[in-house]
């Protein structure tokens, strides 16, 4: 198949815009529990829909005490937290613009972003944040005015708006229009400079308000999640709009580090995450019991878990035999996977790279889950999902009401819709070279229809290798297999115009003490002593091994390396939102790949 459109449920009107839920949550629900926030920094405290709306209010008065004009750019630079999420709103309650910056950007991305956007005011968390931006503002001529959450800026703002009368709030609300700008979100650069992605109220409202419908198990009242991926990331942005439209509970976690705890502590009902965090729980699972001596039964439940997954797809769905084992199985595994994440989360959200069917199959066999789906930032960014009411694992779904795909003749998959963002900001090239004439968005990515419409994604056509021998070879197949085992954190496969297919690996460092031990090695034991290892490349090739018998002989990693250190976003080689930056590490490993193919 190569085009399919499933029709919008909900279409935005003109004079809609993405405050209005909030409006209308405390008008219907007042006392309902829009959000639970840490107070003191251990206790829970909840804010009520009628809450948020007059503690957005009460922000935005201070904004435009400030001198924010609508469809001026206020810039927020913080961790995942409550006040984020305020500001968001209360800034788009002022009229204005919201642009994102990453917690974690260098004081040069933040620079060019700030800069690019013309932002006039900045919000930050952190004194290391304040001083970041103090180090560029002599570069910032348009930006006025710095805020930070962590010295009372909420509370600055809060009491300079005691003076704006509340109706200019509501009139500068009220003002606002779905084709209006609502956000500038820009694009966490695998290659080159980020670019702003501009988006307007209608492109975000379109697309959750049709999401919603489809995905009644996740957002309705009475449903929660806790929120700990970046609100700099389009993805972890709709899950916020999404929870304020259905009236649903969210709270924030600022450090994954304690997540387990808070999960356990909060106990949601769903959770969202990129792919390498349930990679993560795999492993980390997968490690703990095989150094408790149980590596045998976690195996074991692992297959069923698979083989019951797939046969929910096939029209006899599992037989008595199978259930029999994965009721066994429930209650020594399963449930205790389960309880990680606090006891009542029974799906999840996966987006931002590829899940696989491995891991898809495993989650939903042990009782969670998780729809996979697919977007850009420049598709607001959620374009096609898996549905509870239709689910084909190894596929990101089909497309979301509102939401055509075709596929190009080259295979790249193009999107339309409401949700199609509006450009570049200041990059006409760029929008050029994305958005056809008629509004098409290329998006980069390969893919393929089946008959029923779900997608799958081949690769990216920037990224398919293409062997000395002519053989094109999409490098995710490979490198998802491989990331399977436990040892291996990253996986980047090389090979484009040589002669055969090789891959740079990485090790996880929270997995290799347990490792070393079994090895008999010291605890201290680097990577970069274990490189030529026996006993790890073993294990490394088992992997290896693996991952190509998923693929054609041409295609099968011949050569791998395993590198000193893991890749890591201070360090260049990963985005925000963990995607590898494959330019980056050819660049930092040229040497590496060039003695693969030496001789």
């Amino acid at each position: 198949m190569r085009e399919f459109s499933v029709p919008p449920i909900v279409t935005v009107g003109d004079a809609a815009n993405l405050t209005d839920p909030v409006w209308d949550n405390a008008e219907v629900a007042p006392d309902a529990v829009q959000f639970v926030r840490r107070t003191d920094g251990t206790t829970w405290t909840d804010v009520t829909c009628r809450q948020f709306r007059d503690e957005v209010v009460a922000v935005a008065r201070g904004l435009i005490a400030a001198g924010i004009q609508p469809g001026v750019r206020v810039a927020l630079m913080s961790r995942t937290r409550y006040e984020w999420t305020l500001l968001d709103y209360a800034i788009w309650a002022a009229g204005a613009v919201t642009v994102p910056i990453y917690e974690t950007s260098s004081s040069e991305q933040a620079a060019w972003i700030l800069a690019d956007s013309g932002a006039v005011a900045v919000v930050v968390e952190t004194d290391a944040h304040a001083g970041l931006i103090a180090d560029v503002r002599d570069r910032l001529p348009e930006l006025e005015r710095v805020w930070q959450f962590d010295r009372g800026g909420v509370d600055e703002l809060v009491t300079a708006g005691v003076a704006v009368d509340v109706a200019e709030v509501e009139q500068r609300r009220k003002a606002a229009r779905a084709d209006d700008l609502a956000t500038i979100i820009y694009t966490s650069g695998t290659t080159g400079r980020p670019k702003g992605c501009v988006l307007t109220h209608r492109n975000m409202y379109a697309d959750i308000a049709n999401a919603v419908p489809v995905l009644p198990n996740l957002f309705h009242p009475g449903a929660s999640t806790l929120l700990f991926l970046p609100l700099a990331h389009a993805f972890a942005r709709l899950i916020q709009i999404g929870v304020v439209q259905a009236r649903a509970t969210m709270a924030h976690s600022a450090d994954t580090r304690n997540l387990v705890a808070e999960l356990q502590e909060f106990r949601p009902t769903f959770v969202l995450s990129v792919p390498r965090v349930f990679e993560k729980v795999y492993n980390a699972a997968k490690q703990k019991a095989e150094a408790d001596g149980k590596g045998g039964i976690f195996a074991r439940a692992e297959q069923v878990a698979i083989a019951y997954s797939e046969a929910l797809e096939t029209s006899r769905g599992p037989g008595l035999a199978l259930r029999a084992q994965h009721a066994v199985f429930d209650r020594l595994v399963y449930g205790k996977l389960r309880a990680a994440l606090g006891g009542r989360c029974r799906d999840a959200i996966s987006g931002g790279a590829p899940l696989g069917a491995r891991l898809g199959h495993f989650f939903r066999g042990i009782g969670v889950t998780v729809l996979e789906g697919y977007g850009l930032t420049e598709t607001s960014p959620a374009a096609a999902a898996n549905l509870p009411t239709g689910t084909r694992i190894g596929t990101v779904g089909r497309p979301l009401p509102g939401v055509t795909i075709r596929i190009d003749d080259d295979g790249e998959i193009l999107i339309s819709g409401d949700l199609i963002f509006q450009g570049y900001w200041h990059n006409e090239a760029a929008t050029a070279e994305a958005l056809t004439a008629d509004g098409w968005f290329r998006t980069g990515d390969l893919g393929q229809l089946d008959t029923d419409g779900y997608l799958s994604i081949t690769g990216r056509k920037k990224e398919l290798i293409v062997t000395a021998g002519g053989k094109n070879v999409a490098p995710a197949v490979l490198e998802d297999q491989v990331r399977a085992h436990p040892l291996i954190s990253q996986c980047v496969v090389v090979g484009d115009r040589q002669p055969f297919i090789a891959a740079l690996v990485t090790i996880d460092e929270e997995a290799l003490p347990a490792w070393l031990e079994s090895a008999g090695l010291p605890a201290d034991t680097r990577v970069e002593e274990l490189r030529e290892h026996e006993g790890l490349r073993s294990e490394i090739q088992s992997a290896i091994d693996s991952a190509n018998r998923a693929v054609s002989k041409a295609e099968a990693i011949k050569v791998f390396r395993v590198l000193p250190r893991d890749f890591a976003e201070a360090t260049g080689e990963l985005t925000p939102s963990l995607k590898v930056k494959r330019q980056v590490v050819h660049k930092t490993y040229a040497a590496e790949i060039a003695d693969i193919y030496r001789g």
